[in-house]
């Protein structure tokens, strides 16, 4: 049997394109074997002093609440409950097109079964600090040109990769290979070609 390779995974609920490659790893997992490990970062913390335009800023100091309320369900009741906050989130959010945040955190708490009190969380700072250091784990590692998701594995980390639609089955594993071997060389910095579609949820 293939020894397990550990792969952390960095994501914040609110982004489609991190979504995208979440479906991704999850299909990795299935076909290689490999354990993810999820962590928050915040586009919001990322964005904070930089002008991105007034609607991409809007949607920024909208955005500190999904990412709270995970941090706070990590930190009171265990890392567990990380990836089914997420998933619960960023199904609604993403296939499911909702845009209210507070309607979208109360429907996934229940969901998930957490306490609904968790939903104040959305508007504190009380775990900024944890959310900041979940963040810097990650960023840390490939700077601050980027933003979610980065995946890291075995002292390496990448931002990325971009997928729609999410690759499946024996497709997942063949990227992951690919994206595995690349990101693996240290010389290696960027791989990219303009978007031409937008997330595929289906």
């Amino acid at each position: 049997m293939s020894e397990t390779t550990h792969v952390d995974f960095w994501f914040d609920p609110i982004c489609p394109w991190a979504w995208m490659t979440s479906r991704w790893m999850m299909e990795v997992e299935r076909v290689r074997p490999v354990e993810v490990t999820w962590h928050v970062m915040s586009l919001s913390y990322l964005n904070a002093e930089r002008d991105l335009g007034e609607k991409y800023n809007r949607l920024m100091a909208d955005s500190w609440g999904p990412v709270r309320v995970v941090t706070a369900a990590k930190h009171l009741h265990g890392q567990e409950w990380v990836k089914p906050l997420y998933d619960a989130l960023g199904t609604r959010f993403h296939p499911g097109h909702e845009r209210d945040r507070g309607k979208v955190i109360a429907a996934a708490l229940e969901e998930v079964g957490l306490p609904a009190s968790l939903a104040a969380y959305a508007d504190t700072d009380e775990f900024d600090a944890a959310l900041k250091e979940s963040h810097h784990a990650g960023m840390d590692q490939v700077g601050t040109e980027v933003g979610t998701p980065v995946i890291a594995v075995e002292g390496y980390a990448f931002f990325g990769p971009v997928l729609a639609p999410a690759p499946k089955g024996d497709e997942a594993g063949r990227v992951w290979d690919g994206v595995r071997a690349l990101a693996s060389y240290d010389g290696f910095f960027e791989l990219k070609r303009t978007r031409t579609r937008e997330p595929v949820f289906d």
